[in-house]
C-alpha cells in the first residue's frame, strides 16, 4: 500500500505555472486548487509517495 505525504502551497495567480512546475520537479502531484484568502491568491493541495 502506498503511503502519501501532503502539502498545501499558496499560489500567486501570475506565477501559478512556475510554482507548480517547481513542486512537480520535486515529485509532488497536484490534487486540487481552491480559492485563497484574496483574489490574487489560490491554494494548491499536493501529494507525493512517502520515501
Amino acid at each position: 500500500m502506498t503511503k502519501w505525504e501532503y502539502s498545501t502551497v499558496p499560489l500567486l495567480v501570475h506565477a501559478t505555472k512556475q510554482i507548480l512546475d517547481n513542486w512537480g520537479l520535486d515529485g509532488w502531484e497536484l490534487v486540487q486548487v481552491v480559492p485563497g484568502p484574496n483574489p490574487e491568491q489560490l491554494v494548491a493541495y499536493l501529494k507525493r509517495p512517502k520515501p
